[in-house]
């Protein structure tokens, strides 16, 4: 099993802080932040993971008995004696906003932020009550935290060691539902890259893993960026730096910048959740000259389908530098008109879904976007696999099993609304369980190497908890690995298995 975009850095991070646990109010808060005060010296910072129940964080505050969050004084009341900080979700582990933070009165006091503090970003909010003074909740109206980065950063900073023992630690939690490699799309800054090579170092790296380089390209400054991709053409270049545990493969870049990206930027090369830079977008026409350089140089390129317009710049590329052949990604397809597919086909683009969100979560809201006759352009499956284009099956770390992203091809069921989307899409379980090994290795051009059972490929296979050709259909995304290998080595049994 192969995920073509895991994010798997962020799974062992999950519990370098404490959760709060199964909370229902805001009493229950109070009494986890408590008994970690206990636990702590006076004056020491308790930093917690996020209200709600992982890994989705649906429903917040309704969960709560008070369908509201929890304020300074009642997070002081809780812990006089330390600075207390709960923090916001990862906006796309539900892949809806709002992000809320919450601080009492000393994590205030420490961060500098009282009743003066402005905002960096119409997006992010500092919550005030009737008499103008803080009331310790922070509401963003996006999917990438900013508070924790620009006011809390060092009491909620992952460490070089948190991330270093991270990695094996999140591949034992994807090794438990037969995922054998993952190629990470959405690029991968340093402070990744270097967890991934001391685990890779010391002998824990488990998990076959493809990265993408994230670029910083504030670090560029005005220089010429021609010149740069043409020096990186040696390391980043095909074929891939690396061997079958850990190559590096690619850049990865989008159209533009999100308002908050140059805020959240500028705790570089801290990179906070994400694992990648934050200033990976650059302008059209400058990102269009990276990329024709890219292809000169043999760089494989790694895009994002949100970004506007994404098809035609690779087009306009491919006019310049033939791009068929050189499997170049589009990552989190979304919309695809008919004449998109064609061009994809006509230009050898590889893609990865995002059908957790895509279908799942949002799949409802994809729709209301388009009039009825464009409904089936949403991650059109079975129009792509029929086209013969090929796709990968993702994660994006929520939830961590592959077996969700296979039932989400096949069924296409919006949590919200409980019906079908775009179900003329559907594809079968077993193209679906393609997308989810053969085209994942395809995406690092090792589906000679793995992907398949077949004599002479990599040891790496899994014995699954059931059949996925043939559990009911709703059972699919229940699937889990007994047993798992990777190398010709268990990495994960259940015991008695």
């Amino acid at each position: 099993m192969i995920d073509s975009h895991a994010h798997m850095d962020r799974e062992g991070l999950k519990n370098v802080f404490p959760s709060l646990g199964r909370v229902r109010s805001i009493r229950d808060v109070q009494d986890r932040v408590a008994e970690l005060a206990r636990q702590k010296a006076p004056g020491e910072w308790i930093v917690t993971m996020p209200i709600g129940d992982p890994p989705f964080y649906f429903d917040v505050p309704d969960i709560l008995a008070e369908k509201r969050w929890p304020t300074r004084k009642e997070l002081d009341a809780a812990a006089p004696n330390h600075p207390v900080f709960i923090r916001s979700i990862w906006g796309f582990w539900r892949s809806t906003p709002p992000l809320v933070a919450c601080a009492n009165t000393e994590a205030l006091k420490r961060a500098g932020v009282t009743r003066d503090t402005v905002s960096p970003l119409r997006e992010l909010v500092i919550e005030k009550g009737a008499n103008g003074d803080p009331t310790g909740v922070f509401i963003e109206d996006g999917m990438q935290p900013t508070a924790e980065l620009i006011w809390f950063r060092k009491p909620t900073e992952f460490s070089r060691a948190n991330r270093a023992r991270g990695i094996p630690i999140a591949a034992k939690a994807y090794h438990a539902f037969g995922t054998t490699s993952i190629f990470e799309g959405h690029g991968v800054a340093n402070e990744v890259i270097r967890a991934y090579k001391d685990a890779y170092r010391d002998g824990t790296l488990t998990m076959r893993a493809g990265l993408v380089f994230s670029p910083d390209w504030k670090t560029a400054g005005n220089a010429k960026l021609g010149s740069l991709i043409e020096s990186w053409g040696g390391w980043l270049g095909e074929p891939a730096s690396g061997d079958d545990w850990l190559k590096l493969t690619g850049i990865y870049a989008n159209i533009g910048r999100q308002p908050g990206d140059d805020v959240r930027a500028s705790a570089s090369p801290y990179t906070g959740w994400a694992g990648f830079n934050y200033d990976t977008g650059l302008p059209r026409e400058r990102l269009k000259e990276v990329l024709i350089q890219c292809a000169r140089n043999d760089i494989r390129a790694v895009l994002n389908s949100n970004s506007p317009g994404v098809i035609d710049l690779l087009d306009e590329v491919d006019r310049e530098v033939p791009l068929k052949g050189r499997r170049w990604v589009v990552v989190h397809i979304s919309i695809l008109s008919p004449r998109d597919i064609e061009r994809i086909v006509r230009m050898g683009l590889v893609l990865t879904s995002h059908t957790n969100s895509n279908i799942y979560k949002e799949g409802h809201t994809w729709q209301a976007r388009l009039p009825r006759e464009r409904q089936r352009e949403n991650t059109p499956l079975r129009d792509l696999i029929d086209a013969g284009v090929k796709v990968g099956l993702i994660t994006d770390n929520v939830p961590i099993s592959l077996f969700w992203p296979i039932w989400e091809s096949v069924a296409r069921l919006s949590r919200v609304t409980n019906e079908r989307i775009a179900p003329e899409q559907s594809i079968t379980r077993a193209e679906a369980l393609r997308c989810a090994t053969l085209n994942g290795a395809y995406l690092t051009f090792d589906e000679d190497k793995k992907g398949s059972l077949e004599p002479g490929k990599l040891a790496d296979l899994a014995v699954l908890s059931a059949d996925p050709l043939t559990v009911p259909e709703s059972a699919i995304r229940d699937i889990t690995a007994d047993m798992t290998m990777t190398g010709g080595k268990i990495v994960h049994q259940v015991p008695n298995g």
